[in-house]
């Protein structure tokens, strides 16, 4: 059976897509079947897997409205293994609309439902906002990777975000957990950087992840080319560091 995994913060910036793209690749590229779930109105997670959003028959808004079965949603990358159920600015308006759905916090998880054991697992890029389709996402997921990135604001709003997940086990998904603070943006030369580290691995820590995600200029410029860094630089640092991660990852679901 799948595993799913949110990766959410609803501060952004912090490298919720950039982590769900290329931890995704990562796991496909060490031969695990994986799905990318795009839950961003934004729709960089799409784009940034080679959709080209613009000509998109069907996307997560339909699947959401009931319009489309989930399996018509489902597209291919060019990495074998790698699927995306990819997102559209219409997606924005799908909070409103599904407010006169029965069990609203349930949409996503009955989606998934038929196609979970395709995959071995399934990542939801969650939208910088803790809003109806990011408690959809939590609700139908086994875990949640919470992106913090390495500066001094790092740990505000965290605490609104475990309250929020809190409140979901306690309500909606009693199987909830925390898979992982991970730390992104890491720059070793910053003593602020280094500061940020102790103190989140002081507040939460083997909750954190050992690798962490450095600063990259190589995983800065892959998304502009439709590529996950993988494909773009495979010896980069972020391609390394992501290939840790989802070891990192499988190691500790195996």
């Amino acid at each position: 059976m799948g595993k799913i995994i949110a990766l959410a913060n609803q501060k952004g910036g912090v490298g919720k897509t950039t982590t769900s793209i290329n931890l995704a690749a990562s796991l496909a590229t060490l031969e695990k079947t994986v799905l990318v779930i795009d839950a961003d109105p934004q729709a960089n997670a799409s784009s940034g897997l080679g959709v080209d959003v613009a000509t998109l028959e069907t996307s997560l808004y339909e699947c959401l409205i009931g319009e489309t079965n989930v399996l018509d949603a489902i597209y291919t990358t060019d990495i074998e293994g790698l699927d995306i159920i990819p997102s559209h600015i219409d997606l924005v308006g799908a909070e409103i609309e599904m407010l006169n759905i029965d069990n609203r916090e349930k949409v996503v998880s009955q989606l998934l439902a038929p196609i979970r054991d395709e995959y071995d697992y399934i990542l939801i890029d969650c939208s910088p906002s803790l809003g109806l389709i990011t408690v959809n996402a939590l609700t139908a997921a086994d875990s949640v990777i919470i992106p913090v990135q390495c500066e001094y604001f790092a740990l505000e709003g965290i605490g609104k975000l475990l309250n929020t997940i809190k409140i979901i086990k306690s309500k909606l998904n009693p199987k909830l957990e925390i898979e992982g603070f991970l730390l992104t943006m890491y720059d070793s030369r910053l003593r602020l950087a280094n500061q940020i580290y102790d103190e989140v691995k002081r507040h939460f820590q083997e909750l954190v992840f050992k690798t962490v995600i450095q600063r990259n200029v190589k995983l800065s410029e892959s998304p502009s080319h439709g590529l996950p860094v993988i494909l773009y630089d495979a010896d980069s640092t972020g391609s390394k560091n992501h290939l840790a991660l989802a070891k990192e990852i499988i190691s500790k679901n195996s």
